[in-house]
């Protein structure tokens, strides 16, 4: 192909990127969407085959990875989409130190020439810096969500001094790099990248996870763009650029949602200290339990129920039963709807995800701002799975670590039921005031269990 049919298959692929982005902005045009996507990334891949020399190599890497996807695309269940999502973000990052190393030992082979440029090495540092941090980040961010290393903070005195000092250190290792162009300082400024993206991310609660897939997600698309600087790939550029501040807005959106800043979450993170304080006064608190067939009576009712999902309804994959439930309702005549928190479940857009899985109608699905001023009207809210999301301790308690998150404010309805396997406490490690008000009645139990039970009591 000639550089100006690359250029204009290179462009082609970006305009199908952006409307990719434009239609994952709502459940109804996702699946466009993701068709855009899917032509637009094949149209790359296709245009970037035909001018390498290398083609054989690339159809192996495609072929085994490829392989790889699919296996894991089958097997894997809703509730292991965050950690994921964390892995393949850890890949990326990877991917971008790699070819960063391979660029540097031989520029030549990639377009750069005999030698680096000043640019060359100023994009080869920020590529890799970055994508190293996005690597050990993101595993890290694995570990946390799939349960592995424990969703509590680990914090140590100076740990900001020593993410300070070690920021110092990798910059200046970066700069003898440019200056030397020698392999010594080159991977001990990547060392230090790897070992700044762990002890960012350890520190960080669980509630905080949202924000981190999001922020990972950002990162890994800002590596992806200083590597298409480096290697003069118009392609690699765009797409990096589009995920990098895609992510980075909604890292913002996140952060807003929890009444954050970017700042805050990645010095301290929710559910360390401050929610072991919260669960220290030893007060034995009281509440009011009740079984499926309670909450079927008050449901079926009811004129109008709003239902909160959350992680607990994605463990135990009851979406399918939970819209069932939903019919059965609306076919009595109750008015039905879903209200979603902005963080809820372990990144973002988990329960739209989950729920769109399920086919539930779009216009019952109602995001948090929209909904919240209906809940004073509502006769009965079904919280079931969540717990941080709905904790009013968020708007009347200042010394919370949530206070000032915004919330789904269920606490207003005039009947709350509560569907849990116990009393625990939620990701962030906080007890949930909501669940000892006299208007709320707890059903304990497996999600999907509970939800198939008042099903039964419906019909």
């Amino acid at each position: 192909m000639s550089a100006n049919s690359v250029a204009l298959a290179y462009l082609t692929a970006a305009v199908l990127f952006i409307l990719a982005l434009k239609g994952l902005s709502s459940p109804v045009s996702a699946r466009r969407g993701n068709m855009f996507g899917m032509v637009g990334m094949a149209i790359a891949m296709l245009t970037t085959l035909t001018v390498t020399k290398n083609v054989g190599y690339i159809l192996i890497a495609i072929a085994a990875g490829g392989a790889v996807g699919a296996v894991v695309a089958r097997r894997i269940h809703m509730t292991a989409m965050p950690e994921l999502v964390a892995a393949m973000h850890s890949l990326v990052g990877l991917a971008a130190v790699l070819i960063a190393m391979a660029a540097f030992n031989n520029p030549l082979a990639y377009g750069i020439g005999a030698t680096l440029h000043a640019s060359n090495r100023i994009e080869l540092f920020i590529g890799t810096f970055v994508g190293a941090i996005t690597f050990t980040g993101s595993i890290i961010a694995f570990g946390k969500l799939s349960g592995k290393l424990g969703s509590k903070p680990l914090r140590f005195a100076g740990q900001h001094w020593l993410n300070l000092l070690l920021g110092v250190l990798m910059i200046g290792f970066g700069i003898v790099f440019f200056f030397t162009q020698s392999w010594t300082p080159f991977l001990i400024m990547t060392a230090i990248a790897m070992l700044i993206g762990v002890l960012l991310i350890m520190p960080i609660g669980g509630a905080d996870m949202p924000v981190v897939i999001s922020m990972l997600n950002s990162y890994s698309g800002w590596a992806a763009a200083g590597i298409g600087f480096t290697l003069n790939n118009n392609m690699l550029i765009i797409a990096g650029s589009l995920v990098g501040s895609s992510g980075a807005i909604l890292s913002y959106i996140m952060c807003k949602a929890m009444n954050r800043s970017f700042f805050n979450v990645i010095l301290g993170g929710f559910g360390g200290e401050a929610a072991a304080a919260d669960q220290g006064d030893g007060v034995q608190k009281t509440y009011r339990s009740g079984s499926a067939d309670d909450a079927a009576f008050l449901m079926g009712n009811a004129d109008s129920v709003i239902i909160v999902p959350g992680y607990g309804l994605a463990v135990a994959r009851a979406q399918h039963a939970i819209n069932e439930m939903s019919k059965v309702l609306t076919e009595k005549g109750v008015k039905v709807r879903y209200a979603i928190h902005p963080v809820a479940g372990r990144m973002p857009g988990h329960m739209n995800v989950l729920l769109a899985e399920a086919e539930v109608p779009y216009e019952q699905v109602v995001e948090m701002d929209e909904i919240n001023n209906e809940f004073a009207d509502t006769d009965v809210v079904l919280v079931i799975g969540a717990n941080d999301v709905v904790n009013p301790a968020a708007k009347n308690d200042k010394a919370s670590p949530i206070y000032g998150m915004p919330i789904l404010e269920a606490h207003k309805a005039r009947t709350v039921l509560v569907v849990k396997r116990s009393m625990a406490t939620g990701y962030a490690g906080l007890d949930n005031d909501l669940f000892y008000m006299d208007k709320t009645m707890m059903v304990f139990g497996d999600a999907k269990k509970v939800v198939e039970d008042i099903i039964k009591s419906l019909a």
